[in-house]
């Protein structure tokens, strides 16, 4: 007994000390915050980690032709393109989504490759990078880890359409100061100035808002201390933005260009010039709306917020006047959509009876030309809230069409107010999915530390899904960044979750700060992108997926009176001091937009290029090999490039390790782009990363085992997989001990009655599980021709073959009969299992006087059995045995230990007469 009880002692000593290990790795887990993106990094430090040092930062030369001197370098519209497939889904939304702002301000336009000669070809390289204008061949575009933001998307795209960075221009040094001393050594050629021969500004003055500046710690060596400032101080937190085109970007795209138009703009109007944008009163009603400025005491227009004397415009419709229903049309010019669907934005506000209506309509094309034909669209009722409120309403016009807003009067005892309307939008894009705004953001932000948080109300998409946003108005806990606003998305339960499909995957959300300017083409709005994935994960609830149910992994909200995902966001978006520069709180009011929209179409979109001559050496798509350098081009200096057209090849997506490749080809880079890591010095299946020019080994780690060594050369098991094994097979052995041990120090004569129970520790052999018929099957406990009532009488056993392959003494013999037909525990009537005949060695208490009376008991239940008889001279009664079911059929061989391990032998079955013959049979899987 004290051995038993040391035993005991010692396995559960064990025990807990392997979970307490567990525990202690997860808590050191724990510390990470769930749901939090690491802080947006710029171009220059993007690259630089990634051990890149090309023309001005992010520029990778191919020839001498200047995008901003040479026509021949300009693109014609739409430029076709390629996402190819190893480019990341967030990163390949996040491009279509950039796509659509140049089409909202620009004249420019995209369009899927379908075997033009030029063509960009967009994909994950190492860093952020283009070349400069069309090359009139195929050209990469370089969106790598940290590059899928909208702004750099936006900047690199302006490079491939011609554009050199800002700070390059003659005239740079009158504006901003570069501190020479503070670059890192060998960085210097990113702040040279080109003369008039090599770029222009296009007429356009400086500008330090300019999408194509650099920050002012680009390039530095010191982490606090900026290499470029501006001479107006004001400006030193603008340099560098990262938020839209400016508008004086916008103003030399065009002229480049001949922009006339845009794309998706149908329409604006901030009513600030006598002609209300065309706009006319209807002649069938009986009021009208009037054109007002911001000179009367409370009637502030939106555009200007009544600061400007002389300016400040909005249309207003009284209903202190007139009877009920009394009502006013304004109705817009004739517009010709492009697209199927549109967004008409404005923002209006109701001052009168809260029966007071604004109604918009549709006047369509009614089938022969004549645009009268009306439709209601949305009626927006008055309410208590009198502060500018912004509206969205999404139309679906395919043919020439005008819209219309009528104000009605409601209440005729109603004696003042009225309703206004100013800064009109319409685009041919879809409307937010929700839209949030926040009062008195001032006062919020005085009311609110680092930590604090606001969470919007609960919205839904088109698919049904409920969603909110969450907001930091200081930032995260632990947020580095002190004065920036933070911004997480969130899902919400909702009516529809019994039939959504959870988790939800590859969903991309895209939210949006607004920039109020009236002009949607001014707007510099901050928009942060990211998509779904099962890899986003809560250690807080044991690694699942947030983007589960949220009444499974949320927490109740009586605010929403719904179930709260944990949020996924950034700590810092945008800083306190952008938000007061810009537009963003109008009236004090803070606006987002949030969108929740299934990419999943997007995970295959490279499509084949259908001239492989049309592709260059630094082309390289996925499944197609890199062709060999030409003889003989040697190295050029970053001086020649910025002369000579350079015939280069480019590195290839898929690294290739040194373990499998013969001669490297020449692939006669510039010395400034040569890769490191090609070919891959890592072993393994390790994965090199270029740091500053020097190749770096990222070695695999799986569950069981990792690989260490400067080449990932040496192999190694996890301590804490180890210690598993260590741990459960002492325990396993100490548990079989003590349960030896208790059985041995029980009373009674002769070998234990009781069914030994057989541990296999070793995954790879099968283990099964039995069910043995209870004993009062046997004809001394129950009635011959009575049969067990149900599957629950079974008990259960496991079996396993012994070490040497055979039964030890208290094992149980087996024999495995051919399959029978049989019912009830045997498998239910019309089900075909294997009978197994058990025959103890022992003495049974339970017997027949002789062999006829046993094989007339068993006859009662339709079975036939094999006896034995016993050392007392009975014959035994066998005790029938089931194995359950659980996977296919396996094939004719099973798996003994042997020699150490575990060895696939034929499976033998023993026939009634006791010989052994090959048959097939159908067995449970192993447990």
């Amino acid at each position: 007994m004290i051995w038993t009880r040391s035993a005991c002692i010692l396995s559960f000593i064990l025990f807990f000390a392997h979970i307490a290990a567990v525990s202690i790795k997860h808590l050191s887990k724990g510390n990470v915050h769930d749901g939090e993106f690491d802080e947006q990094k710029d171009i220059s430090e993007i690259n630089l980690a990634a051990g890149l040092d090309l023309f001005q930062g992010d520029i990778f030369l191919q020839n001498s032709r200047n995008g901003l001197r040479d026509p021949n370098a300009r693109w014609k519209f739409p430029i076709p393109y390629i996402l190819a497939d190893n480019l990341a889904l967030n990163a390949k939304g996040a491009i279509l989504y950039a796509f659509e702002m140049f089409r909202l301000k620009s004249c420019v336009d995209f369009k899927p490759y379908e075997g033009e000669s030029s063509y960009i070809i967009f994909q994950k390289f190492d860093g952020c990078w283009s070349a400069v204008g069309d090359q009139h061949v195929g050209q990469n575009l370089s969106i790598g880890q940290g590059c899928d933001y909208k702004a750099i998307i936006e900047h690199e795209i302006l490079h491939a359409l011609g554009f050199y960075h800002e700070q390059s221009r003659t005239d740079r040094d009158d504006y901003v100061n570069i501190w020479w001393d503070e670059i890192l050594p060998g960085y210097e050629h990113n702040f040279n100035t080109y003369d008039d021969n090599f770029i222009t500004d296009l007429n356009t003055p400086y500008d330090y808002e300019s999408l194509m500046h650099y920050e002012p710690l680009s390039f530095n060596k010191n982490a606090s201390v900026p290499t470029i400032t501006a001479k107006i101080p004001e400006f030193n937190s603008i340099i560098g933005q990262r938020l839209d085109f400016s508008a004086i970007d916008l103003e030399r795209l065009n002229r480049m260009y001949n922009c006339t138009t845009t794309h998706t703009l149908l329409d604006h109007c901030d009513f600030e010039k006598a002609n209300i944008c065309g706009m006319i009163q209807s002649t069938r009603d009986n009021a009208d709306w009037v054109h007002e400025d911001s000179t009367q005491p409370g009637q502030a227009d939106h555009t200007l917020e009544g600061r400007c004397t002389g300016a400040g415009y909005f249309m207003y419709f009284s209903t202190s006047l007139g009877i009920a229903e009394e009502a006013a049309l304004l109705e817009s010019r004739i517009l010709y959509p492009k697209r199927k669907q549109q967004c008409l934005q404005f923002f209006y506000k109701m001052t009168g009876s809260p029966s007071d209506r604004l109604i918009v309509w549709v006047r369509r094309d009614d089938g022969t030309g004549n645009v009268r034909k009306l439709v209601k669209v949305k009626t927006f009722q008055g309410d208590s809230d009198q502060n500018w409120k912004i509206a969205h309403v999404t139309l679906r016009e395919e043919k020439k069409f005008r819209y219309l807003f009528q104000g009605t009067k409601g209440d005729p005892q109603n004696l003042s107010g009225g309703i206004y309307l100013d800064d009109i939008t319409l685009t041919e894009t879809p409307c937010p999915a929700g839209v949030w705004t926040v009062r008195k953001f001032s006062q919020v932000l005085q009311n609110t530390v680092n930590g604090d948080k606001l969470q919007s109300p609960r919205f839904y998409n088109s698919e049904g899904y409920g969603l909110g946003l969450t907001l930091y108005p200081h930032g995260r806990t632990i947020s580095r960044s002190s004065g920036y606003l933070g911004l997480a998305f969130h899902l919400c339960s909702g009516e529809n979750d019994a039939v959504l499909e959870w988790p939800v995957e590859n969903r991309q959300v895209i939210m949006t700060i607004l920039d109020q300017e009236p002009d949607v083409r001014k707007r510099m709005s901050s928009s942060m992108v990211f998509t779904t994935s099962r890899s986003q994960t809560s250690t807080a609830m044991n690694g699942s997926v947030i983007w589960d149910r949220p009444s499974v992994m949320g927490s109740y909200d009586k605010s929403c009176a719904c179930f709260r995902s944990i949020d996924w966001g950034w700590g810092a978006i945008i800083s306190h001091q952008m938000l007061k520069r810009k537009s963003y709180l109008k009236n004090d009011d803070l606006i987002l937009f949030v969108d929740f929209e299934d990419i999943t179409h997007l995970n295959q979109t490279e499509v084949h290029i259908k001239d492989s001559r049309l592709i260059r050496q630094s082309l390289v798509l996925q499944g197609q090999e890199q062709p060999a350098s030409e003889e003989g081009s040697g190295k050029a200096s970053l001086e020649k490039d910025l002369l000579g057209s350079l015939d280069q090849g480019h590195r290839s997506r898929q690294k290739r390790s040194v373990d499998n490749t013969g001669p490297m080809e020449d692939h006669n880079w510039p010395q400034y782009f040569r890769d490191p890591c090609d070919p891959n010095p890592c072993q393994n299946e390790g994965i090199c990363v270029n740091v500053k020019g020097m190749a770096s080994c990222r070695c695999v780690s799986g569950h069981t085992f990792f690989y260490t060594g400067e080449r990932c050369q040496a192999m190694q098991v996890h301590g804490s997989l180890l210690g598993l094994m260590i741990g459960g097979a002492a325990s396993m052995v100490l548990l079989t001990f003590t349960i030896t041990s208790i059985l041995r120090q029980r009373p009674g004569t002769g070998r234990a009655s009781s069914l030994v129970f057989i541990v296999c520790l070793e995954t790879r052999l099968e283990t099964y599980q039995l069910l043995a018929v209870p004993s009062y099957l046997s004809s001394a406990r129950r009635p011959p021709g009575s049969h067990p009532r149900a599957h629950s009488d079974c008990t259960p056993l496991r079996f396993c073959q012994g070490a040497q392959g055979g039964a030890s003494s208290n094992d149980h013999q087996v024999v495995i009969k051919p399959q029978e037909k049989l019912a009830d525990c045997w498998g239910g009537a019309g089900a075909w299992r294997p009978a197994v005949t058990h025959q103890p060695s022992w003495p049974s208490r339970q017997g027949c006087p002789d062999k006829d009376s046993c094989e007339q008991s068993a006859s009662g239940h339709g079975k036939r059995s094999q006896f034995q008889k016993s050392s007392k001279g009975m014959y035994e009664f066998p005790r029938l045995i089931k194995i359950k079911r659980l996977l296919p059929p396996l094939p004719e061989v099973g798996t003994i230990w042997q020699d150490g391990g575990p060895r696939m032998v034929p499976i033998k079955i023993s026939s009634q007469e006791g010989g052994a013959q090959s048959h097939p049979w159908i067995l449970g899987s192993g447990l």
